[in-house]
This record gives C-alpha cells, structure tokens and sequence, in this order.
C-alpha cells in the first residue's frame, strides 16, 4: 500500500469518491444507514434504499442535511422487479452506477435446526441470500462499462456456528459464495466483488434479539465489546475506493477477534 493510501480507520475523507453514484440496500438503519453516510462523506452520490421507505427517507435528510448528496427509495429486495427498478434508476445517474453495498438482511426466529419451519427457514433465504443475487445479477450488468465495486455484506455466523441460527448461518455463506464467484467472472469488465463479514454490531439487528440471545458472546471477542455501525462503514468505505483497486473475490472480517482462536 502506498503512503498516501488512507486506511479504514480514518475518518471521512470528502472528494475520495466525488460524483461516483452509489446504491445501499438495507439503508434505512444499522450498517446500511452508517455506509449511506459514509459514503456520502467521502464524495458519492447516495442511493439509500430499504423496504423501510421512511427511514430510507429519514437517512437521505440526514445526509443532505449535512451538505452531502442522498435520494432515498423503496425497494424489496427478495422482488426482482423491485430491484430492478432502483438499479435502474440508480444506474441512470450521473456517470452511472459505481459502487454497491448489499446490506439489507434479517435475523429470522432463533430455534435448533430441526425444530425451524421451512417457512421460517425460506424467509431468511429469501432476504438475506436471494436478495444479494437479486441485487447483484442487476448491479453486475449496470457495472460492466464503466466498472464498479460491489460489497455485500456477510457475517461470522459465515465462519462458525451460532446456536439458533442455522437459516442466517446458510445464507451468509451462500453469499461468501456468490461474492467469489462473481468476482471472478466480472474482473474482465473492471467489477471488484468483495464482501465483509462484521462480528456482533450495536444495530437494531442485534438488540431486537430475544433476551439472553448474546450472553457469552461478547466475553470471546478479545477487545470485549460490540462494534459500531460507522466501524464496519469506515471498512466499506475504504473496500469501495481507489486504495483497494488490488482486492477482490475476498472477505474482510471486522469482529474484534471473534474469530481470530
């Protein structure tokens, strides 16, 4: 890396990434809200896009309020239509669609693999996997002229077992998966496919949680705490930039040494 190469830990750094049009799913909280802003910050023109059309909107004001340039969008992402749609739109922006950050996920109901409902089971897939594979088989195509970067964003229930969450464990890992794959069939156009896989983040995700559903976690992370949304968006942020032209087909962990045993 040279010495001007700025790291994840930095803070904004405005211009870095001046009129590149970016598109969030899952924006409208959690890690997609803190990328939103992010990226924003560092120059994007910002997409913010979530089932959750007001606080998609909530966001985007956040963001415009602050001098930085944000259109909020409603968008399903387990309905291709839907995504379609916001890629679209997206893609029809300034000099097109740059960068994508594949946030949008859901938890599902904790219980032991056998005693899961398949529609249980379904609805997780459908959000947190096929949503990616949604997103991506519209992003990759809009991408291939001029280029891009996409992050999706995974977990470390990807790399090890959790009690009770045998459906988010199986799509994360699916969308380990189809970030490699894509990475390796898009390099030819200029796409850089990455993912990121954040440990236990302070995100309405993780507090919804039934009671008791964390205990014992926070004592295995070495640095005995949970992560801050703007942490993981600090990460992203630097993964979709010039800095990290290098990278791709890999996954970044940001767990506090969760993983690191």
């Amino acid at each position: 890396m040279s010495a001007h190469a700025q790291m994840p830990g930095d803070g904004p750094h405005p211009g870095r990434l001046r009129d590149r049009v970016a598109l969030v799913t899952g924006g409208a909280s959690g890690i997609g809200a803190s990328c939103a802003r992010r990226l924003a910050a560092d120059g994007a023109v910002v997409v913010v896009a979530d089932l959750d059309e007001d606080g998609a909107t909530r966001v985007a004001r956040q963001i415009t309020a602050a001098g930085d340039t944000a259109l909020p969008r409603r968008v399903d992402v387990t309905d291709p239509d839907s995504v379609t749609g916001v890629v679209t739109e997206a893609a029809a922006l300034r000099g097109g669609l740059r960068i994508a950050v594949n946030s949008a996920g859901v938890n599902g109901p904790l219980s032991p693999l056998a005693e899961l409902p398949p529609a249980d089971f379904d609805t997780v897939m459908r959000v947190n996997l096929y949503g990616v594979f949604h997103a991506m088989r519209c992003q990759l195509p809009a991408m291939a002229d001029t280029g891009g970067v996409v992050v999706n964003v995974a977990s470390i229930a990807a790399h090890s077992g959790f009690r009770g969450h045998a459906a988010y464990a199986a799509a994360k890992q699916g969308v380990l998966a189809l970030t490699r794959t894509a990475a390796r069939e898009y390099a030819g156009h200029g796409i850089r496919v990455v993912s990121v896989s954040p440990g236990i983040v302070d995100t309405p995700m993780v507090t919804s949680l039934p009671p008791g559903a964390t205990d014992g976690l926070l004592t295995a992370v070495p640095l005995r705490r949970t992560a801050r949304p703007a942490e993981v968006a600090a990460l992203i942020a630097f993964l979709v930039s010039d800095d990290a032209s290098y990278m791709t087909g890999s996954d970044h962990v940001v767990d506090g040494g969760y993983l690191a045993k």
